[in-house]
Formats: C-alpha cells, sequence, structure tokens
C-alpha cells in the first residue's frame, strides 16, 4: 500500500510496463489528440507519451509559446511522423480557444482531449484569504475549462475521451471538475468517455506553488501520469468512464476489479447522503 489510501495494493511512481506506449492495447495509431497546458511538465510529457503511441496529429495548447515550441521539437526530433500543432492560447479567451480549434481540427474529429490546464490560487486559510483572488481563481478555470469544452464538443469524434487532470485539495479546480463532468457527460454527450485523474506529486510549477512534495515527503516520476493518461484513451480503460482516479493506482489492480466498479459507484465522484443513501438512482450528482 502506497502513502495514501488506495483501492489497489500496488502504489505506483513511475510508470511501468502495463503503461507502455509501443503494446498494441495501448496503440493511439491515426488519432488525432489535444493537450491543454501542454507546453511544460505533465502536459508536456503526456503529448510526447500519445506521440510515442502513434498518435497522428496532436494540439498543444498554452500560454506561453516558446515552451510549446520547445515540445513541438522534442515531439518532431523523436517523432517525425507526427503533426504537432501549436497555439499560443489563453484559454479564458473565447476567440482565442475558438481559433485554436478551428486551426487544428478543421474537418478532422478530435479522439482525445487532455484537459491540463489550470491556477492554484491563494493558498491562504479561509479565514484569512482574499474574497477577490479566491473568487476569481474559480471563476478563471472555470470559464477556461467551459470554453475548452465547448470548442472540443464541435469537434470531437463519437468515441471521445476527455481525460480531466486535477491536484488534490485543490478547491478552484474540484469546481472545475464538476462543470465540465456536468457539461460533458450528463448534461450534452453520454457516449463520451470521462475520466477525473489526480496525477500523483510531480515536480511541476504548480506542484511546487502548492507545496505538495514538500508536505508529503516524496514525489512521483512525471513519466507515471503521462503514460496512465494514454492508458485512459484505449479500451481497456473504459470500465472507467465518468470515475476518479490516481494515476498511482495499478491499472493491472484496477483491472481486476472492473466489474464491481463499473456497475456500482465505487470510484464515483457525487455527493452522497440523507434522503439519496438508499437510492442508487440518486447517489451521484
Amino acid at each position: 500500500m502506497g502513502p495514501l489510501p488506495s483501492p489497489t495494493s500496488t502504489w505506483r511512481t513511475e510508470t511501468y510496463p502495463s503503461l507502455s506506449p509501443t503494446g498494441p492495447e495501448l496503440s493511439c495509431k491515426g488519432k488525432i489528440v489535444v493537450v491543454t497546458g501542454g507546453g511544460t511538465g505533465i502536459g508536456a510529457e503526456t503529448a510526447r507519451y500519445f506521440a510515442e503511441a502513434g498518435a497522428a496529429r496532436i494540439a498543444l495548447l498554452g500560454r506561453r509559446e516558446q515552451p510549446l515550441l520547445d515540445t513541438k521539437a522534442s515531439i518532431n526530433q523523436k517523432f517525425p511522423g507526427v503533426d504537432v500543432f501549436v497555439a499560443s492560447t489563453d484559454i479564458t479567451g473565447k476567440a482565442e480557444v475558438d481559433v485554436a480549434f478551428n486551426n487544428f481540427a478543421g474537418d478532422g474529429k478530435i479522439r482525445v482531449l487532455v484537459s491540463n490546464a489550470g491556477i492554484l490560487g491563494p493558498k491562504d486559510p479561509m479565514r484569512d484569504v482574499d474574497g477577490d483572488k479566491f473568487v476569481g481563481a474559480i471563476e478563471t478555470n472555470l470559464k477556461g475549462s467551459l470554453l475548452v469544452a465547448q470548442a472540443f464538443l464541435r469537434y470531437a469524434s463519437t468515441e471521445a475521451v476527455v481525460i480531466n487532470v486535477r491536484r488534490p485539495l485543490h478547491i478552484w479546480i474540484s469546481v472545475t471538475d464538476f462543470l465540465l463532468t456536468a457539461f460533458l457527460s450528463w448534461l450534452v454527450n453520454p457516449e463520451i468517455s470521462f475520466f477525473h485523474v489526480q496525477p500523483g506529486v510531480v515536480k511541476t510549477a504548480l506542484e511546487t506553488e502548492a507545496g505538495g512534495i514538500e508536505a508529503l515527503g516524496y514525489q512521483d516520476n512525471v513519466n507515471l501520469p503521462a503514460s496512465f493518461h494514454v492508458w485512459l484513451a484505449s479500451p481497456e480503460a473504459r470500465f472507467l468512464k465518468n470515475k476518479f482516479v490516481w494515476a498511482n493506482w495499478d491499472v493491472d489492480e484496477l483491472k481486476a476489479q472492473a466489474k464491481e466498479i463499473e456497475t456500482s459507484t465505487k470510484l464515483s465522484i457525487g455527493l452522497v447522503g440523507y434522503p439519496f443513501e438508499n437510492d442508487s438512482n440518486m447517489s451521484q450528482c
């Protein structure tokens, strides 16, 4: 068991053979992929793993152009056959988001969206936090997720996969999760496979700002969430549709629990309590 509660006895800190992007089960051959926050950290590494898995086209969206170009160059150097599109994009700007998706997708259909962009917001205790900054962080994440969702839905394939990367204890990102889940999974297109992912404790700018590594005393390799995201995009992971999962959980042990997970509220995000606790049809919202 790992340092935190887990439904699997094995707690992973780096990638392993079952997550290999070169395996036929995880092949992304011909797929079109969009990664927001794709210039650095988890987003950049995720894009590299999708390239290794055979994705045909990958869009990298982010605010800063140079990191996006650097990631594109690193992918093209190793996988020259992959078409990498770069767009410096503030996801809270509707016009920028719409133009980026339109220029990238054209007449094609996007198969995978990795929603990885977001901000942390103030870390002050609730009694001391600045109200404007607190609400502003929530608004920024909500608006960005909504605009990306709207643009994505115009170009999503019928078998699209959405991977929403979230960090623990970030209320602004948690609120965003609920909005995007409702918008994509429940209200608009129930055929879309949607996954909430806690990517582990990876040394990124956001994680450094949050102080997660310092607080927990350990960190995970960035290759773990990157390869885990590729696995989630594969048919093997469909039993986790609309569930909340940690990249640290062993996928082989999860697959052994597939029937239980798929047919119950296990690993679901929801509100449970009176009068819903005895009504399986009303146990989630």
